[in-house]
C-alpha cells in the first residue's frame, strides 16, 4: 500500500515525538528522576492519564469527521470541573502543535487557498484575542456562570453534530455569498472563549455555502492554526502556563493518534460516529449545566 503524503507527514511527527519522549524518559531514569516524574504525572487525581485518553479519542474524531477536537476536549474538561479559562488555555496550547501538523499536511497537498486563509485568519486573530481576554477576566471571577454559558454552547454543537447523521447531501451547484470577515471574527472569538467551535462553525459554513471541500477544510485548518497560536500566546501573557499536565496529556494523546486517524478516515462509519459523539456531547453538556445551576 502506498502511504499518502498526509499520512507520511503525520507519521514523521509521530516518530519524532516518540523519539523525544523516549529520550526524556531515559535521561530522567539515568539521572534518578523517574520516580519524581511519575509522582508529578499522578497529580490532580492522575488527570494527565485521563487527558491522554481524551486527546487520543478527540483526535480520532477530528481526523475522521474533520471537526470536534475542541468540542470534545472542552465538554470533557468542563465535566471534570476544570475552570473555563484553564480549559481554553490548555486546549489551545495543545492544539498549537496538532494544528501545525495538520496545516503542514494541507499545504503540502495543495489544499490551501492563500486568499481564503488571509480573509479568515486576520479577523480570526482579532476575535481570538478578544475571546481570550474576555474569558481570562470574566471566566476567572464568574467561573460558574461562564461554565454554564459554555456548556449551553457545547450542547448546541452536540445537537449540530447529531443532526449531521441525518442530513442528506446538499446540492452545491449554487454558491452562497459568505461574509468571511464576520465569519472569521465570530469563529475566532467563539473558539478562544469556548475552547472550541471553529470547525463546526467556520468549516461547516464554508462547505454548506458551496466552497470546494478540500480548499474549505485545508484553508480553514491553516487559519485555525494561526488563531490557536494567537489564543495560546494571549493566555500565556494573561494567565501564565498552568496545568501543564493537562496540556501535555492532550498534546501527546493527539500526536500519537494523528497518523492513525488519517488512515481510519475511510474505514470508520462516520454516520454512527456523528450519532455517538453527538449524544455524548449533549449528555455531558446537560450534566455540566445542571451542576453549574443547582450545585
Amino acid at each position: 500500500m502506498v502511504i499518502s503524503r498526509k499520512i507520511q507527514i503525520r507519521l514523521n511527527v509521530f516518530f519524532i515525538t516518540v523519539a523525544i519522549l523516549l529520550t526524556v524518559v531515559l535521561s530522567m531514569y539515568e539521572l534518578g528522576y523517574l520516580d519524581e516524574l511519575l509522582t508529578i504525572l499522578a497529580k490532580d487525581d492522575h488527570i494527565f492519564y485521563w487527558m491522554l485518553l481524551v486527546g487520543f479519542l478527540a483526535e480520532i474524531v477530528a481526523g475522521s469527521m474533520g471537526m470536534g477536537y475542541g468540542v470534545i476536549c472542552t465538554t470533557t474538561l468542563l465535566f471534570l470541573n476544570i475552570p473555563p479559562h484553564i480549559v481554553s488555555a490548555s486546549i489551545h496550547s495543545a492544539e498549537s502543535f496538532t494544528t501545525a501538523a495538520g496545516s503542514i499536511s494541507h499545504i503540502r497537498l495543495k489544499n490551501v487557498s492563500k486568499s481564503l486563509v488571509k480573509k479568515l485568519a486576520i479577523p480570526a486573530i482579532i476575535g481570538a484575542i478578544i475571546g481570550a481576554l474576555c474569558l481570562t477576566y470574566v471566566g476567572e471571577y464568574y467561573a460558574k456562570a461562564t461554565k454554564a454559558i459554555i456548556a449551553v454552547y457545547t450542547l448546541y454543537l452536540g445537537i449540530q453534530i447529531l443532526s449531521n447523521a441525518f442530513k442528506k447531501k446538499q446540492d452545491r451547484s449554487l454558491k452562497r455569498k459568505t461574509n468571511l470577515t464576520r465569519l472569521g471574527v465570530i469563529g475566532g472569538f467563539i473558539d478562544s472563549f469556548a475552547g472550541g467551535g471553529w470547525g463546526p462553525l467556520v468549516t461547516g459554513t464554508l462547505i454548506k455555502n458551496s466552497f470546494t471541500p478540500r480548499f474549505a477544510v485545508g484553508s480553514s485548518t491553516v487559519a485555525k492554526f494561526i488563531l490557536t497560536i494567537t489564543a495560546a500566546i494571549t493566555f500565556i501573557f494573561t494567565l501564565g502556563i498552568q496545568h501543564w499536565n493537562i496540556i501535555l496529556g492532550l498534546l501527546i494523546g493527539g500526536i500519537i493518534t494523528a497518523p492513525f486517524s488519517a488512515m481510519l478516515t475511510a474505514k470508520l462509519p462516520v454516520k454512527n460516529m456523528f450519532l455517538i459523539i453527538g449524544i455524548l456531547v449533549i449528555a455531558m453538556s446537560c450534566i455540566t449545566i445542571y451542576k453549574s445551576v443547582f450545585n
